[in-house]
């Protein structure tokens, strides 16, 4: 095997960790992605950066924290300053491009004030996280209504949707009516939208479905790379809601195949303002109940199967075309799924159900022979992956620390060490846009919480006053036990606490001096830079350093007194 040359970069959106076979699951056989682990790296304690995919997929693609980027929630714009990992790569002489999902909002005032046109190469790049986007597809084409007036979200899946109907799919709209849709058999749409529709097969040949799709558009762009480097960032929307899949995949599972919840009836009784207000959301309702949860796990488990199959379509054409002899291949997701758990739905809050994620790395160097096929169980977030893509693209991680915030795992993939540099990771999530925020009477600014974990400890903090929430991770792993308001553990609280503080002071804006250089001027500064301060006489520095400052003659200007 040769050094990588490429990276591809596979997100799925919503993928829970402990829904792929490598990672335990005894029912949902993955084997395409299984095969990867068995190549490469299975990271066993991946956190992502928040629980929702936009702020996460930001601090993904920027390597820095939700604190630092700024763009906290779905819609909210990537500030136009911040750069990304395809700026990154771009510097080291590698190709950065998108297939698929980034759920990136562009600064579109930024540009305005710089002068940077939107149809640009540059403006497109800002647009776009710093990708060449080969097909942008965020893989929402959804209607509704937004302050009485028609509204219909048709742009994210333009290219889909024209790709549909030119195989036959009619209507204004295939994506939803088709691809995430079922019909019943007078001819009546049954929207995918609906949870009581997900046992339904969707109303498409599985080959159109949009996995099989956009693994076909990878591999389009693939084929047509040529030989400069590239970073192909193929980021799928499924198995994300709508929950509803095509056959054969539609009814592969059902009950003897789930897990039981992992839940107990006391965390319902909680006296946490904020936990109680995501239980009792709608959308925690309504997974809490065993028949919604089944009904959509069997959509949701086929929807992997179909990933994972694609996954194998994939590999085959790399081993066929040699790209798997030099191309890095990255699998992971930007945040999990309760389904359930924890009496919830969706993923807005801190159980690892919905902040640990999969993370498979899978290296061609001859240097990570060493760990094929090892799991690793490091403290990793996924901000190390911006870092680890800039060295593997030549770089040094170092020269760029002042504005990566994560670390290079290539010392993990080429056995050097066994563990990060951290011994903490965190999570953020605002949800002052939710309706949950509004129904509490809570200011933006008081709608917002962070999660500070150790491999013991979790701790979740929350602005507005409320007291934390604390889990002991070694002996209730399934964090059903809230220790927070525990006396036996103040100590405990204050010490999560401590590195939450830590964490909160660090030079996250310095982002324009590295840190080399800070450490370079340091030797610059002294006496023979030229810049003399307190010093009283020449003699009072080291011999040498101020001979330009002495035996020096010039002519007599003053004024005749």
């Amino acid at each position: 095997m040769a050094k990588a040359k490429n990276i591809l970069f596979i997100m799925f959106d919503q993928l829970r960790w402990d829904c792929l076979s490598c990672y335990g699951h005894p029912h949902l056989d993955t084997p395409n992605i299984d095969r990867i682990a068995k190549m490469g790296v299975r990271f066993t304690n991946a956190r992502i950066q928040s629980p929702l995919c936009g702020p996460s997929r930001m601090s993904t693609y920027t390597g820095r924290y939700v604190h630092s980027h700024g763009a906290a929630w779905n819609g909210y714009p990537l500030n136009v300053g911040e750069m990304t990992m395809g700026d990154h790569l771009r510097n080291m002489g590698m190709d950065a491009v998108l297939v698929g999902k980034t759920h990136m909002q562009a600064d579109a005032e930024g540009m305005r004030r710089l002068g940077l046109e939107p149809d640009s190469l540059i403006g497109a790049r800002v647009s776009e996280c710093g990708f060449d986007a080969f097909e942008r597809d965020d893989g929402l084409a959804f209607e509704g209504k937004i302050k009485g007036g028609p509204f219909l979200e048709t742009h994210s899946a333009d290219k889909y949707n024209a790709y549909l109907r030119e195989k036959g799919y009619e209507g204004e709209n295939p994506w939803h009516d088709y691809a995430n849709s079922g019909l019943d058999d007078d001819g009546n749409v049954l929207s995918g939208w609906f949870l009581k529709n997900s046992t339904e097969p969707a109303n498409i040949a599985e080959e159109d479905s949009e996995p099989p799709y956009m693994t076909r558009r990878g591999i389009d762009f693939i084929e047509q790379a040529g030989d400069r480097p590239w970073c192909c960032h193929l980021s799928l929307i499924k198995p994300h809601w709508p929950y509803i899949v095509p056959a054969p995949y539609h009814d592969m599972y059902g009950p003897e195949h789930f897990i039981a919840p992992v839940r107990a009836e006391a965390e319902k009784d909680t006296d946490h303002p904020v936990v109680r207000g995501m239980i009792e959301a709608p959308v925690g309702k309504s997974f809490s109940q065993d028949h919604v949860r089944e009904t959509v796990l069997t959509a949701y488990m086929g929807l992997i199967k179909q990933i994972d199959d694609q996954m194998g379509v994939l590999w085959a054409y790399l081993e066929k075309s040699g790209r798997m002899e030099d191309t890095m291949i990255v699998i992971n997701s930007d945040h999990g799924d309760y389904i359930g758990d924890h009496w919830m739905g969706e993923k807005m809050f801190f159980h690892d159900t919905s902040v640990k994620v999969p993370l498979i790395i899978y290296d061609p160097s001859p240097k990570a022979d060493a760990t094929r096929g090892t799991t690793c169980d490091a403290l990793v977030e996924m901000i190390d992956l911006a870092p680890t893509f800039y060295e593997v693209a030549g770089g040094d991680a170092t020269d760029v620390d002042h504005i990566l915030e994560g670390e290079s795992l290539l010392p993990i993939l080429h056995g050097t060490t066994d563990r990060t540099r951290r011994d903490v990771s965190f999570c953020e999530y605002d949800f002052g846009h939710t309706p949950q925020a509004e129904h509490m009477g809570l200011a933006p600014d008081d709608s917002r919480m962070f999660m500070v974990a150790t491999k013991e400890w979790k701790l979740i903090h929350f602005e507005g006053g409320f007291r934390p929430v604390l889990f002991d991770l070694k002996n209730d792993p399934n964090e059903l036990v809230d220790l927070g308001k525990s006396p036996d553990h103040a100590d405990t609280i204050a010490e999560m606490y401590e590195h939450l503080h830590h964490w909160a002071l660090r030079n996250s804006q310095r982002v324009t001096v590295p840190t080399k250089q800070i450490l370079s001027r340091r030797k610059n500064m002294g006496p023979g830079s030229g810049i003399m301060i307190g010093v009283w006489a020449p003699e009072d520095v080291p011999p040498g350093s101020v001979d330009h400052y002495v035996n020096r003659t010039a002519q007599d200007k003053r004024p005749a007194t």
